[in-house]
């Protein structure tokens, strides 16, 4: 099976191409901020806490985040293969989750970074957040998880590239036309798709 990141700035496509290579892969997409706005709408524990860190436009800790991804991996569709979609985010989560696979005997076969513009991403979170009512999505929020992306996860895609693991694709396209980029980079690594 396949272990992959997907990794690139909010409002990079980075779940609409997990969709994607879900469906490609037969792989499950684990994707933090969905997980994090199920208990954000469930109104759990959780979901309270998270609510007050995303409204303030920063992340979630590491240790909240770590756990709830370490018991995700853990379910049965994930323990061969699976896609991280926002995950990991600082140096201490790359630690953690190489520490977390190494224990199965397991490390990530790619790490696929979707490269976009800032000002079109701030562009495509707005209409996003007044077609989804997404109250986080305020334009302040938007240029301040920017900021915090770019100064958190800089360090770890050099990581990622001095392990020749980074895959670099233009993230601003055509839908079609950004999943063919990928699924072209991953195959030229010998990575190909499940056939169907």
């Amino acid at each position: 099976m396949t272990r992959l990141l997907i990794i690139g700035p909010p409002g990079a496509g980075k779940g609409t191409q997990s969709a994607r290579l879900l469906e490609n892969f037969a792989i499950p997409a684990i994707a933090t901020g969905d997980i994090f706005r199920k208990n954000i709408k469930e109104e759990t524990p959780l979901g309270i806490e998270v609510k007050a860190i995303v409204d303030a436009g920063d992340y979630v800790p590491d240790t909240l985040t770590n756990a709830l991804v370490s018991g995700r991996l853990a379910e049965g569709d994930a323990l061969e293969g699976f896609l991280l979609d926002g995950y990991p985010r600082t140096l201490k989560q790359v630690t953690y989750l190489d520490e977390l696979l190494a224990g199965r005997g397991q490390s990530l076969d790619a790490v696929i970074q979707l490269v976009a513009d800032q000002e079109e991403v701030v562009a495509r979170l707005r209409k996003r957040a007044i077609a989804e009512g997404r109250t986080d999505d305020t334009e302040d929020a938007i240029r301040h998880r920017q900021q915090v992306y770019s100064h958190e996860t800089t360090p770890l895609i050099a990581v990622y590239r001095d392990r020749a693991l980074l895959i670099e694709v233009d993230g601003l396209g055509e839908i079609d036309e950004v999943s063919s980029r990928i699924s072209d980079a991953l195959a030229a690594r010998g990575i190909v798709a499940a056939a169907k």
